[in-house]
């Protein structure tokens, strides 16, 4: 059989079939078709492509997460501290009518009222001061001032770019109203949250006043100098009239101290002072508020230095005061009592005996200006500081700021250096011509004494003796011991250094002859010993500084005997003191335009400078004319009732270094023609023989 046969289909009769018995089976799970089903990871959305970005970048993703937080909590704390700040802020008319600033009492050394300082001549509205004074503040430190809400940086931009190129801070950033914001409500200690409160300030202050109210308020309470708050203060104080009268020139003179008003000040230096307004006229003709014309014009006008008038003596001393009171105590905001070295009876008597001399015989003499200091040897302490015959006419202090040529004055630098070198008062050397490299310096009286000892050299101020021991010795160690007693300004060591050719203070000079009188102790020169506040607080107390020996007794007692000769026979008998042992040296430039004596005795140290301020010649007036007279007036009236004392001088012989001087005056060789300067390599015995030659 092939098969069995298929059992054909019946037929359709219409009817439905039953359905089979058999169980269905279950529908498999629903699934979407391949066409329209997403792979894993490929979800779409913000969210999901941040979450893809953030599997991707861990690292950058955690960082941008703690930047938005802290940006939102600085946000949160920010507006806390403006709150904070804000509500701390005074009322706005305190700002207005609270224009005095702290008071400063100055005592003297016994207790009195010197002077009161700091209290502001009246407030000076906008309206009435000249267009150029504003000007010339705006173009110097905020020229883009009604341009800005505050905070300028376009200025702070400018001010960083000037500063890389100069490469040191020639431009500040601050606008004006950040200056006054410090001024009025900050401390002046530099922290961060210090000036977060300058900048919280500034703006606020740019919120509540209008610009001119705000320059208003800066100018007539910035501190210009002197004690000067203000610039009717700064005004009246340098140039002895109201603020609303002052030229283009004084303008300059006045925005230019905004920098730095002790540097810039006119009474310190009048030759900073005028430079710095050079740079002042330069800014306002690069802001375009004045021309180079009116620039050159204001340039070559004269400063006009005046000042109130005070016939108590003290002006000279408290401007002292004031000028280094910011030392001390920085940016003070409350009344201060400072305690000062300054005698009273003996710093008026100093001013009147000055101007007395200068309006009698020095005026037949073409003699215009002087200065006196006087202090303590033992201590430093100023009990007397005149820095001019008149302070109405001329607040410049030349006592503190002038620096001239001291002529011989110089020269017991050179003889301290000889001695310690191995020379003696008795030391013999010949007063002749010499020639050191071409150069012949002569005597006053241009003849020479031939063989003399080193006493009678100095007494009688012989150049010639003073330029070959400069020599001998060496210019370099002359100048180490000048330095070393005191001498602070700039020495140049070269042969010419013996007759005083580098410039120096009379303060300074003054301070270095010290060592003599207290037996080689150096000084340091000062007039404040305390400051306290109005509530009897310390803010500061001068404590002892020992500065050390700087001369041996043995070398003390040498030149108490030459400079004793000087007064007694040689160049300043005018100047002696009955019943008083004293030293000094007198001292004269060329063609009389600086006359000085220094002297001093056991009770005080004294300098006199007299000259005039444009370096005119006098008329024959030496150190041992009117300086020496006026030390003598001074000084007698000072130890009035005073025991004598001697000079300091070692125990044992009187003169001590008899006997080497006999040796070295039998040495007969010829110094003057062949020496041409500076410390030779030689032997210190081959030195002394080149050194006592006969001419």
């Amino acid at each position: 059989m092939s098969g069995a046969k298929r059992r054909p289909q019946p037929q359709s009769t219409g009817q439905r079939r039953a359905p089979s018995r058999r169980p269905t089976p279950k529908p498999p799970a629903r699934l979407k078709p391949p066409s329209t089903r997403r792979p894993r990871g490929k979800q779409t959305g913000v969210w999901a492509r941040y979450k893809r970005l953030s599997r991707r970048h861990p690292y950058l993703f955690k960082a941008a997460r703690f930047g938005l937080l802290a940006s939102l909590w600085g946000t949160i704390i920010l507006a806390a501290a403006v709150f904070y700040f804000v509500s701390r802020v005074p009322d706005p008319l305190l700002a207005t009518l609270d224009d005095r600033p702290p008071n400063v009492t100055v005592l003297a050394a016994d207790g009195s009222v010197l002077a009161e300082r700091g209290l502001r001549r009246g407030h000076v509205r906008i309206d009435v001061l000249p267009d150029h004074l504003v000007k010339a503040v705006m173009a110097t430190e905020d020229r883009r001032f009604y341009d800005h809400w505050g905070i300028d940086p376009v200025g702070m931009i400018r001010a960083s770019y000037r500063n890389f190129r100069a490469g040191t801070v020639v431009q500040g950033g601050s606008t004006i109203t950040q200056q006054l914001a410090k001024n009025l409500f900050l401390e002046p200690e530099r922290t961060v949250t210090r000036k977060l409160e300058e900048l919280i300030y500034t703006v606020w202050l740019e919120q509540r006043f209008s610009k001119d109210e705000i320059l208003e308020l800066y100018l007539n309470r910035v501190y210009l100098g002197g004690g000067a708050y203000g610039v009717e203060a700064a005004a009246r104080h340098y140039f002895g009239k109201s603020a609303r009268n002052v030229t283009l020139a004084q303008s300059a003179v006045l925005a230019g101290l905004l920098k730095a008003p002790s540097r810039y000040a006119p009474t310190r230096s009048i030759r900073a002072a005028s430079a710095r307004a050079q740079v002042v006229l330069a800014n306002m003709v690069d802001a375009g508020f004045i021309t180079e014309a009116e620039a050159r014009t204001a340039g070559r006008q004269p400063l006009q230095l005046k000042a109130k008038g005070d016939d108590t003596g003290y002006p000279y001393a408290v401007d002292w005061v004031a000028e280094l009171l910011p030392q001390y105590v920085g940016d003070h905001d409350e009344a201060l009592i400072v305690q000062t070295t300054i005698d009273a009876r003996l710093q008026r008597l100093s001013q009147e005996r000055l101007r007395a001399l200068l309006d009698g015989e020095g005026q037949k003499l073409r003699a215009g200006e002087g200065a006196v200091v006087v202090l303590d040897p033992a201590s430093g302490a100023v009990r007397a500081l005149v820095g001019g015959r008149s302070y109405r006419n001329s607040p410049y202090d030349r006592a503190l700021n002038a620096r001239r040529q001291p002529g011989s004055a110089f020269k017991p630098f050179v003889y301290l250096a000889a001695l310690e070198a191995g020379f003696s008062p008795e030391s013999i050397a010949y007063d002749s011509p010499v020639n050191i490299g071409g150069w012949k310096p002569t005597n006053y009286t241009h003849n020479y004494k031939g063989k003399v000892s080193l006493r009678y050299a100095l007494a009688h101020s012989l150049n010639t003796v003073a330029v070959k021991l400069t020599a001998n010795v060496g210019p370099r160690r002359v100048a180490e011991t000048a330095q070393r007693l005191g001498i602070t300004s700039k020495l140049y060591a070269q042969p010419s250094l013996a007759l005083g050719t580098s410039e120096v203070t009379l303060l300074e000079l003054t301070g270095a002859y010290a060592p003599f009188a207290n037996g080689g102790s150096r000084v340091l020169p000062h007039v404040i010993t305390g400051i306290r506040n109005e509530n009897g607080k310390v803010v500061y107390q001068r404590q002892r500084t020992a500065t050390g020996r700087v001369v041996a007794p043995y070398h003390v007692a040498a030149m108490n005997d030459m400079l004793s000769a000087v007064v007694v026979h040689g160049t300043a008998k005018r100047a002696a003191i009955p019943g008083h042992p004293a030293g000094g040296k007198t001292g004269t430039t060329q063609n009389s335009r600086d006359a000085w004596f220094i002297g001093y005795t056991a009770y005080y140290v004294g300098g006199i400078w007299i000259g005039n301020d444009d370096n005119m010649p006098m008329k024959k007036v030496t150190g041992g004319s009117l300086p020496a007279e006026l030390w003598h007036n001074i000084m007698v009236a000072a130890h009035k009732g005073k025991p004598p004392l001697p000079l300091p001088a070692p125990r044992g012989p009187n003169r001590p270094w008899e006997g080497q001087g006999a040796i070295a005056a039998r040495l007969p060789f010829d110094f003057g023609a062949r020496n041409t300067g500076g410390t030779s390599a030689r032997p210190f015995y081959q030195r002394v023989i080149g050194f006592f030659g006969g001419g």
